[in-house]
Protein backbone atom coordinates (compact mmCIF):
# COMPACT_ATOMS: atom_id res chain seq x y z
CA UNK A 1 0.00 0.00 0.00
CA UNK A 2 1.35 3.42 -0.56
CA UNK A 3 0.11 5.51 2.10
CA UNK A 4 0.94 8.84 3.49
CA UNK A 5 0.64 9.89 7.29
CA UNK A 6 0.87 13.56 8.29
CA UNK A 7 1.41 14.45 11.97
CA UNK A 8 1.27 18.07 13.96
CA UNK A 9 2.65 17.71 17.23
CA UNK A 10 5.23 15.49 18.73
CA UNK A 11 2.96 13.33 20.76
CA UNK A 12 1.00 13.10 16.84
CA UNK A 13 4.49 11.68 15.80
CA UNK A 14 4.50 8.84 18.25
CA UNK A 15 1.25 7.43 17.27
CA UNK A 16 2.18 8.37 14.12
CA UNK A 17 5.14 5.92 14.18
CA UNK A 18 2.89 3.10 15.79
CA UNK A 19 0.58 3.23 12.57
CA UNK A 20 4.07 3.08 10.35
CA UNK A 21 5.10 0.21 11.88
CA UNK A 22 1.91 -1.61 11.51
CA UNK A 23 1.87 -0.12 8.12
CA UNK A 24 5.66 -1.68 7.16
CA UNK A 25 6.11 -3.55 4.09
CA UNK A 26 4.15 -0.81 1.91
CA UNK A 27 5.34 1.86 0.54
CA UNK A 28 4.87 4.72 3.55
CA UNK A 29 6.02 8.30 3.73
CA UNK A 30 5.71 10.54 6.72
CA UNK A 31 5.40 14.59 7.43
CA UNK A 32 5.29 17.01 10.39
CA UNK A 33 5.85 20.42 11.12
CA UNK A 34 9.71 21.37 10.77
CA UNK A 35 10.16 22.01 14.45
CA UNK A 36 9.27 18.62 15.38
CA UNK A 37 10.88 16.66 12.67
CA UNK A 38 12.70 13.50 13.92
CA UNK A 39 13.86 10.35 12.16
CA UNK A 40 11.51 9.41 9.57
CA UNK A 41 9.54 12.28 9.07
CA UNK A 42 10.03 14.86 6.36
CA UNK A 43 9.22 18.19 6.94
CA UNK A 44 6.03 20.19 5.77
CA UNK A 45 6.94 22.50 3.23
CA UNK A 46 5.26 26.00 3.31
CA UNK A 47 3.28 26.85 1.47
CA UNK A 48 2.20 23.10 2.06
CA UNK A 49 -1.37 22.77 -0.20
CA UNK A 50 0.76 21.82 -3.82
CA UNK A 51 2.16 18.61 -1.60
CA UNK A 52 -1.12 17.93 -0.21
CA UNK A 53 -2.43 17.81 -3.82
CA UNK A 54 0.34 15.69 -4.86
CA UNK A 55 0.19 13.20 -2.14
CA UNK A 56 -3.79 12.73 -2.67
CA UNK A 57 -3.50 11.97 -6.26
CA UNK A 58 -0.07 9.44 -5.36
CA UNK A 59 -1.21 7.45 -1.88
CA UNK A 60 -3.98 5.03 -1.48
CA UNK A 61 -4.47 5.79 2.02
CA UNK A 62 -3.76 9.31 3.72
CA UNK A 63 -3.70 9.09 7.89
CA UNK A 64 -3.85 12.48 9.48
CA UNK A 65 -3.04 12.46 13.37
CA UNK A 66 -4.56 15.31 14.51
CA UNK A 67 -7.78 16.70 14.57
CA UNK A 68 -10.31 15.79 12.12
CA UNK A 69 -10.91 19.21 11.01
CA UNK A 70 -7.18 19.67 10.04
CA UNK A 71 -7.36 16.52 7.83
CA UNK A 72 -11.11 18.24 6.10
CA UNK A 73 -9.47 21.35 5.64
CA UNK A 74 -6.19 19.88 3.65
CA UNK A 75 -8.27 17.25 1.55
CA UNK A 76 -11.03 19.52 0.59
CA UNK A 77 -9.69 20.89 -2.68
CA UNK A 78 -8.95 17.73 -4.26
CA UNK A 79 -11.76 15.60 -3.60
CA UNK A 80 -13.46 14.38 -6.97
CA UNK A 81 -14.59 11.03 -6.92
CA UNK A 82 -15.30 8.34 -4.81
CA UNK A 83 -14.12 5.33 -7.05
CA UNK A 84 -10.70 7.19 -7.24
CA UNK A 85 -10.26 9.50 -4.17
CA UNK A 86 -7.82 7.36 -1.85
CA UNK A 87 -8.65 6.12 1.86
CA UNK A 88 -8.48 9.72 4.26
CA UNK A 89 -8.69 8.23 7.97
CA UNK A 90 -8.45 11.00 10.92
CA UNK A 91 -6.66 9.87 14.05
CA UNK A 92 -6.32 12.07 17.31
CA UNK A 93 -2.96 12.33 18.61
CA UNK A 94 -3.12 9.87 21.53
CA UNK A 95 -4.39 6.80 19.61
CA UNK A 96 -7.71 6.41 21.20
CA UNK A 97 -10.00 7.09 18.05
CA UNK A 98 -9.83 5.90 14.30
CA UNK A 99 -11.78 7.83 11.84
CA UNK A 100 -12.46 6.85 8.26
CA UNK A 101 -13.52 10.08 6.66
CA UNK A 102 -13.29 9.62 2.98
CA UNK A 103 -13.41 6.45 0.07
CA UNK A 104 -14.99 4.38 3.15
CA UNK A 105 -16.08 1.86 1.30
CA UNK A 106 -14.08 1.32 -2.28
CA UNK A 107 -11.13 3.06 -1.09
CA UNK A 108 -10.52 0.76 1.81
CA UNK A 109 -10.84 4.02 4.55
CA UNK A 110 -13.33 1.55 6.58
CA UNK A 111 -11.66 -1.64 6.51
CA UNK A 112 -8.27 -0.11 6.97
CA UNK A 113 -9.66 2.25 10.04
CA UNK A 114 -10.72 -1.51 11.76
CA UNK A 115 -7.56 -2.54 11.31
CA UNK A 116 -5.54 0.78 12.80
CA UNK A 117 -7.96 0.46 15.76
CA UNK A 118 -6.78 -3.05 16.44
CA UNK A 119 -3.40 -2.15 16.22
CA UNK A 120 -3.25 1.20 18.40
CA UNK A 121 -6.09 -0.01 20.89
CA UNK A 122 -8.68 2.46 19.98
CA UNK A 123 -11.76 2.71 18.98
CA UNK A 124 -13.12 2.76 15.28
CA UNK A 125 -15.43 5.70 14.81
CA UNK A 126 -17.49 4.08 11.74
CA UNK A 127 -20.14 5.93 10.38
CA UNK A 128 -21.58 5.06 7.16
CA UNK A 129 -24.84 3.65 7.49
CA UNK A 130 -24.52 -0.24 5.80
CA UNK A 131 -21.93 -0.77 8.10
CA UNK A 132 -23.36 0.08 11.17
CA UNK A 133 -27.05 -1.06 10.64
CA UNK A 134 -24.79 -4.25 9.57
CA UNK A 135 -26.09 -4.37 5.67
CA UNK A 136 -24.21 -5.46 2.80
CA UNK A 137 -21.64 -2.56 1.52
CA UNK A 138 -22.52 -3.19 -2.35
CA UNK A 139 -19.75 -1.34 -3.45
CA UNK A 140 -17.05 -2.07 -0.66
CA UNK A 141 -17.42 -6.13 -1.65
CA UNK A 142 -17.32 -5.24 -5.13
CA UNK A 143 -14.31 -3.03 -4.66
CA UNK A 144 -12.99 -5.79 -2.82
CA UNK A 145 -13.40 -8.51 -5.37
CA UNK A 146 -12.42 -5.99 -8.30
CA UNK A 147 -15.33 -5.77 -10.04
CA UNK A 148 -16.37 -3.02 -12.18
CA UNK A 149 -19.47 -1.09 -10.80
CA UNK A 150 -21.16 0.65 -13.89
CA UNK A 151 -22.77 2.87 -12.20
CA UNK A 152 -21.50 4.85 -8.69
CA UNK A 153 -25.31 6.43 -9.02
CA UNK A 154 -26.75 3.12 -9.35
CA UNK A 155 -24.42 1.57 -6.49
CA UNK A 156 -25.64 4.82 -4.31
CA UNK A 157 -29.19 3.88 -4.61
CA UNK A 158 -28.79 0.00 -4.18
CA UNK A 159 -27.00 0.55 -0.56
CA UNK A 160 -30.15 3.73 0.40
CA UNK A 161 -32.69 0.59 -0.66
CA UNK A 162 -30.98 -1.81 1.08
CA UNK A 163 -31.33 0.11 4.21
CA UNK A 164 -34.99 -0.31 4.18
CA UNK A 165 -35.97 -3.46 1.90
CA UNK A 166 -34.10 -6.68 0.79
CA UNK A 167 -32.32 -5.90 -3.01
CA UNK A 168 -32.74 -8.70 -5.13
CA UNK A 169 -29.74 -10.52 -6.80
CA UNK A 170 -28.97 -12.71 -9.84
CA UNK A 171 -25.65 -13.92 -11.09
CA UNK A 172 -24.29 -15.64 -14.06
CA UNK A 173 -21.75 -17.09 -11.96
CA UNK A 174 -22.40 -19.50 -9.30
CA UNK A 175 -22.86 -17.90 -5.84
CA UNK A 176 -21.18 -19.99 -2.79
CA UNK A 177 -21.98 -19.71 0.50
CA UNK A 178 -25.19 -17.09 2.14
CA UNK A 179 -26.40 -13.85 0.60
CA UNK A 180 -25.16 -11.31 2.95
CA UNK A 181 -27.94 -9.03 4.80
CA UNK A 182 -30.26 -7.11 2.57
CA UNK A 183 -29.14 -9.23 0.20
CA UNK A 184 -31.66 -12.09 -1.82
CA UNK A 185 -31.75 -13.45 -4.59
CA UNK A 186 -34.10 -12.46 -7.89
CA UNK A 187 -34.38 -11.66 -10.85
CA UNK A 188 -37.04 -8.93 -11.23
CA UNK A 189 -38.44 -5.94 -9.43
CA UNK A 190 -37.40 -2.15 -9.60
CA UNK A 191 -34.39 -1.78 -8.10
CA UNK A 192 -31.71 -5.06 -7.88
CA UNK A 193 -27.66 -6.37 -8.99
CA UNK A 194 -26.31 -8.29 -11.78
CA UNK A 195 -23.68 -10.02 -11.59
CA UNK A 196 -22.42 -10.22 -15.44
CA UNK A 197 -19.67 -10.06 -17.95
CA UNK A 198 -22.54 -8.84 -20.36
CA UNK A 199 -24.42 -5.52 -19.86
CA UNK A 200 -27.52 -6.76 -18.64
CA UNK A 201 -30.46 -5.18 -17.08
CA UNK A 202 -32.86 -7.49 -15.60
CA UNK A 203 -34.10 -4.97 -13.37
CA UNK A 204 -35.97 -1.72 -13.49
CA UNK A 205 -32.65 -0.23 -12.25
CA UNK A 206 -29.65 -2.10 -12.53
CA UNK A 207 -26.26 -1.82 -10.83
CA UNK A 208 -24.30 -4.32 -13.20
CA UNK A 209 -20.68 -5.87 -11.88
CA UNK A 210 -18.56 -6.84 -13.81
CA UNK A 211 -15.83 -9.63 -12.89
CA UNK A 212 -12.86 -9.58 -15.14
CA UNK A 213 -13.07 -13.09 -16.10
CA UNK A 214 -12.63 -12.71 -20.08
CA UNK A 215 -9.09 -13.42 -22.19
CA UNK A 216 -8.47 -12.32 -25.35
CA UNK A 217 -5.96 -13.85 -27.65
CA UNK A 218 -5.12 -11.38 -30.79
CA UNK A 219 -3.44 -12.15 -33.98
CA UNK A 220 -2.63 -9.44 -36.66
CA UNK A 221 -0.17 -8.90 -39.11
CA UNK A 222 3.32 -7.36 -38.94
CA UNK A 223 2.86 -3.38 -38.71
CA UNK A 224 -0.84 -3.52 -37.91
CA UNK A 225 -1.55 0.05 -35.97
CA UNK A 226 -2.95 0.07 -32.38
CA UNK A 227 -5.66 1.11 -33.40
CA UNK A 228 -6.73 -1.10 -36.39
CA UNK A 229 -6.71 -3.71 -33.02
CA UNK A 230 -8.63 -1.83 -31.10
CA UNK A 231 -11.21 -1.50 -33.21
CA UNK A 232 -11.29 -4.98 -33.96
CA UNK A 233 -11.50 -6.05 -30.42
CA UNK A 234 -14.50 -3.44 -29.39
CA UNK A 235 -16.20 -4.53 -32.51
CA UNK A 236 -15.82 -8.05 -31.83
CA UNK A 237 -16.57 -7.59 -28.02
CA UNK A 238 -19.77 -5.13 -29.24
CA UNK A 239 -21.17 -8.34 -31.40
CA UNK A 240 -20.86 -10.69 -29.19
CA UNK A 241 -22.25 -8.38 -26.14
CA UNK A 242 -19.38 -8.86 -23.92
CA UNK A 243 -18.63 -6.14 -21.53
CA UNK A 244 -15.16 -3.93 -22.36
CA UNK A 245 -14.68 -4.34 -18.34
CA UNK A 246 -14.91 -7.91 -18.16
CA UNK A 247 -11.35 -8.11 -20.03
CA UNK A 248 -8.65 -9.65 -18.01
CA UNK A 249 -5.56 -10.27 -20.14
CA UNK A 250 -4.69 -9.97 -23.76
CA UNK A 251 -2.15 -12.51 -25.24
CA UNK A 252 -0.73 -13.80 -28.90
CA UNK A 253 2.49 -15.59 -29.98
CA UNK A 254 6.20 -14.65 -29.06
CA UNK A 255 6.47 -13.04 -32.52
CA UNK A 256 4.33 -10.10 -31.65
CA UNK A 257 6.06 -9.62 -28.41
CA UNK A 258 7.95 -6.62 -30.55
CA UNK A 259 4.41 -4.93 -31.91
CA UNK A 260 4.19 -1.84 -31.03
CA UNK A 261 1.08 -1.65 -32.38
CA UNK A 262 -0.03 -4.64 -30.36
CA UNK A 263 1.85 -3.17 -27.22
CA UNK A 264 0.38 0.34 -27.64
CA UNK A 265 -3.05 -1.40 -27.78
CA UNK A 266 -2.46 -2.89 -24.50
CA UNK A 267 -0.84 0.02 -22.98
CA UNK A 268 -3.97 1.66 -23.97
CA UNK A 269 -6.22 -1.20 -21.95
CA UNK A 270 -3.92 -0.86 -18.99
CA UNK A 271 -3.23 -4.99 -19.78
CA UNK A 272 0.27 -6.23 -19.75
CA UNK A 273 0.13 -8.98 -22.61
CA UNK A 274 1.65 -12.14 -22.18
CA UNK A 275 3.12 -14.33 -25.00
CA UNK A 276 3.97 -17.80 -25.93
CA UNK A 277 6.05 -20.00 -28.14
CA UNK A 278 4.33 -21.91 -31.14
CA UNK A 279 5.02 -25.26 -29.10
CA UNK A 280 3.22 -23.76 -25.88
CA UNK A 281 0.06 -22.89 -27.71
CA UNK A 282 0.23 -26.36 -29.60
CA UNK A 283 0.13 -27.45 -26.25
CA UNK A 284 -3.45 -26.47 -25.21
CA UNK A 285 -6.00 -29.17 -25.34
CA UNK A 286 -9.32 -28.57 -27.57
CA UNK A 287 -10.06 -28.18 -31.14
CA UNK A 288 -9.47 -24.98 -32.89
CA UNK A 289 -10.12 -23.34 -36.44
CA UNK A 290 -7.29 -24.38 -38.34
CA UNK A 291 -5.33 -21.96 -40.64
CA UNK A 292 -2.79 -23.40 -42.90
CA UNK A 293 -1.64 -20.06 -43.88
CA UNK A 294 -1.05 -19.18 -40.07
CA UNK A 295 0.68 -22.35 -39.49
CA UNK A 296 3.20 -21.56 -42.54
CA UNK A 297 3.64 -18.10 -40.60
CA UNK A 298 4.08 -19.15 -37.37
CA UNK A 299 4.75 -22.89 -36.91
CA UNK A 300 1.02 -23.44 -35.03
CA UNK A 301 -2.42 -23.59 -36.82
CA UNK A 302 -3.96 -21.07 -34.72
CA UNK A 303 -3.30 -18.02 -32.08
CA UNK A 304 -5.79 -16.36 -30.87
CA UNK A 305 -8.24 -19.01 -29.90
CA UNK A 306 -4.60 -21.20 -28.14
CA UNK A 307 -3.82 -17.77 -26.52
CA UNK A 308 -6.92 -17.18 -24.95
CA UNK A 309 -7.68 -20.92 -23.90
CA UNK A 310 -4.29 -19.71 -21.21
CA UNK A 311 -5.47 -19.64 -18.27
CA UNK A 312 -9.16 -20.23 -19.64
CA UNK A 313 -11.98 -22.59 -19.70
CA UNK A 314 -14.34 -22.08 -22.05
CA UNK A 315 -14.21 -20.66 -25.23
CA UNK A 316 -16.60 -17.73 -25.52
CA UNK A 317 -15.60 -16.55 -29.06
CA UNK A 318 -14.11 -18.34 -31.89
CA UNK A 319 -11.16 -16.39 -34.28
CA UNK A 320 -13.40 -13.88 -35.89
CA UNK A 321 -11.60 -11.36 -38.06
CA UNK A 322 -12.05 -7.76 -38.54
CA UNK A 323 -9.66 -5.07 -39.81
CA UNK A 324 -6.91 -8.12 -41.09
CA UNK A 325 -7.22 -8.63 -37.08
CA UNK A 326 -8.07 -12.18 -35.64
CA UNK A 327 -9.69 -11.81 -32.25
CA UNK A 328 -10.97 -14.45 -30.07
CA UNK A 329 -12.44 -15.00 -26.47
CA UNK A 330 -12.32 -16.76 -23.77
CA UNK A 331 -13.55 -17.06 -20.16
CA UNK A 332 -12.08 -18.32 -16.56
CA UNK A 333 -14.05 -19.76 -13.99
CA UNK A 334 -15.12 -17.79 -11.86
CA UNK A 335 -17.54 -18.18 -8.42
CA UNK A 336 -19.13 -15.17 -6.08
CA UNK A 337 -18.19 -15.30 -2.81
CA UNK A 338 -19.37 -12.95 0.22
CA UNK A 339 -17.85 -14.63 2.93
Amino acid sequence: MKAVLFAYSRRGCQTAQRVKAFLSGGEIRAYTMERFQEEGFEALPKPSRPLYGELFQWAEAMIFVGSAGIAVREIAPFVRDKRTDPAVISIDELGRFVIPLLSGHIGGANELALKLAYALGAVPVITTATDINGKFSVDAWAAKQGLFIDNMSTANAVSAEILENPVPLTSDFPISGNLPNGVVKGDSGKIGICISCYPKKPFEKTLLLVPPVVHLGIGCRRGTPAEAIKGAVETVLLENSIHPKAVKSVSSIDLKANEEGFLEFCRGMGIVPSFYTAEELKAVPGEFTASECVLRATGVENVCERAAMIGADKLLVKKTIRNHVTVAAAAESWEVCFE
